[in-house]
C-alpha cells in the first residue's frame, strides 16, 4: 500500500500541475489543513533536483500567505472559525497558556512553528487574535518558512539520489517517522504550559 502511495505522490510531483498544487497545500497548512507541505515539497524536489530553488520559493510564499489567512482568521473570525479550528485540534488550553507569553516573546513561538513540526497555524490564528505586530509576523514567517523550506530543498538537491534511495529502500521507517514528526508537533503544543 505504501509502496502505491509513494509512487502515486511521485507521479504528481513530477506531473504539470505539481507546483500549484504544492501552492495550495501550503497556503492551506499554515491556516487551517493538518498535513504540512513537505508531503509535496519532498517528492517535488526528488522528482526535478534542478527546480529545488524554485519549489521551495513557492512553498515559502505560499505559505507565507497561507499564515496571513491564520491571522486573519484569529483577528477578524476568532469567536466563530478561529475558535472552532482550536475545538479541533484540542488547542484552548494551550491557547490561553500563550498569551501572557506571546506579547513579548510571541516571534520566538511564531520562528519556533515556521521552522519546526509544531502546527504553525495554531500561532497564526493566535497571533492575529491577539493583534501581534503584523510587520513582525510576516517578516519571521518569511524568515522561519522559507529556511525550513530551503534548508529541507536544498539538502534534496544536494544528496538527492542517495536519500531517494533511502526513502525507496526503506518507505516504511521514513513513513513512520513522518508520522512521528507530524503527531509529535501536535503533542508538544497540547503539554505547552
Amino acid at each position: 500500500m505504501l509502496r502505491g502511495l509513494y509512487d502515486w505522490v511521485m507521479s504528481l510531483a513530477s506531473g504539470r500541475y505539481a507546483l500549484p498544487a504544492l501552492a495550495v497545500i501550503s497556503f492551506v497548512e499554515s491556516s487551517f489543513f493538518p498535513i504540512p507541505p513537505d508531503v509535496m515539497l519532498i517528492p517535488m524536489v526528488v522528482a526535478k533536483r534542478q527546480a529545488w530553488w524554485r519549489i521551495a520559493l513557492v512553498c515559502t510564499i505560499a505559505s507565507v500567505l497561507g499564515a496571513l489567512l491564520g491571522y486573519a482568521i484569529g483577528a477578524f473570525l476568532f469567536e466563530t472559525l478561529g475558535s472552532w479550528l482550536l475545538d479541533v485540534y484540542h488547542a484552548h488550553g494551550t491557547f490561553e497558556r500563550l498569551v501572557g507569553w506571546y506579547d513579548q516573546w510571541g516571534w520566538i513561538g511564531i520562528l519556533a512553528g515556521a521552522i519546526t513540526p509544531l502546527p504553525y497555524k495554531v500561532l497564526t490564528i493566535f497571533s492575529g487574535t491577539v493583534a501581534f505586530s503584523l510587520p513582525v509576523f510576516v517578516a519571521v514567517s518569511i524568515l522561519g518558512r522559507g529556511l525550513r523550506f530551503f534548508l529541507v530543498a536544498g539538502l534534496l538537491y544536494w544528496f538527492g539520489e542517495p536519500i531517494k534511495a533511502f526513502i525507496e529502500r526503506r518507505l516504511t521507517l521514513v513513513f513512520v517517522a513522518f508520522m512521528v514528526l507530524l503527531i509529535g508537533g501536535f503533542v508538544v503544543i497540547s503539554m505547552i504550559k
